[in-house]
């Protein structure tokens, strides 16, 4: 009896189309945040779907409709953003420089797309989109505990002071197409990374923001 050595070792059709499904799907998601952050979450599905590589019926193979897509988005870059803040804490000594560290991997991941979609795309309780903000939360609390705990960072502010201004300072200019923007959310993350070293140099207005904060007040 021969063998074809090429065909026995050669993956199942099932396992190569659930792995080509896999691939497109990130391509999908990964088109959609890059777009999102550039367009807006109202940004056309086809401009997705070109930008992804994949036509417009593998878009709704996998997404049935914008906000099925916009929600992934979300909670991917949420995800995303939860394990760069755990891993920081895990790996660097220095209670500032891994919330350094954090702040300018969290703008990396476009977190500034975050904001306005948690506060007016979604259902608040949707069951999905609470367990990521949840866990985020838990990771950007425990970097920033530890920076107060070891007199480096001030106590007067909390995680949403932290990610409104990373939000807001990683966002692009709408309509500019600034070039060398990324150069520009460098230079003002670190301007802000110095204004919230301990001791402080003012007295902030107002009370710290949580993420709750986010959710239900437009930022």
């Amino acid at each position: 009896m021969t063998i074809d050595v090429e065909t026995a070792t050669r993956p199942p059709r099932a396992v190569r189309l659930r792995a080509d499904a896999t691939r497109n799907r990130e391509r999908i998601v990964a088109a959609a945040r890059e777009a999102v952050v550039e367009l807006g979450p109202d940004v056309p599905l086809d401009e997705v779907a070109r930008r992804a590589g994949v036509g417009n019926a593998t878009l709704y193979r996998h997404f049935t409709d914008r906000a099925e897509l916009i929600r992934e988005v979300t909670c991917s870059v949420m995800a995303q953003t939860a394990q760069r803040a755990e891993d920081a804490l895990a790996e660097e000594p220095d209670a500032f420089a891994a919330l350094r560290r954090f702040v300018f991997e969290a703008a990396e991941e476009r977190i500034g797309a975050i904001c306005p979609l948690l506060s007016d795309v979604f259902d608040r309780l949707d069951p999905a989109v609470v367990a990521q903000v949840e866990r985020l939360e838990r990771s950007i609390t425990a970097i920033m505990d530890r920076a107060q705990r070891s007199g480096q960072l001030r106590t007067d502010i909390a995680v949403g002071d932290l990610m409104v201004a990373v939000t807001q300072l990683s966002r692009p200019l709408p309509g500019t197409g600034c070039l060398g923007f990324e150069r520009f959310v460098q230079r003002h993350l670190q301007l802000f990374l110095d204004g919230l070293r301990a001791p402080a140099q003012s007295v902030l207005t107002g009370t710290a923001a949580t993420l709750e904060d986010l959710q239900t007040k437009r930022c």
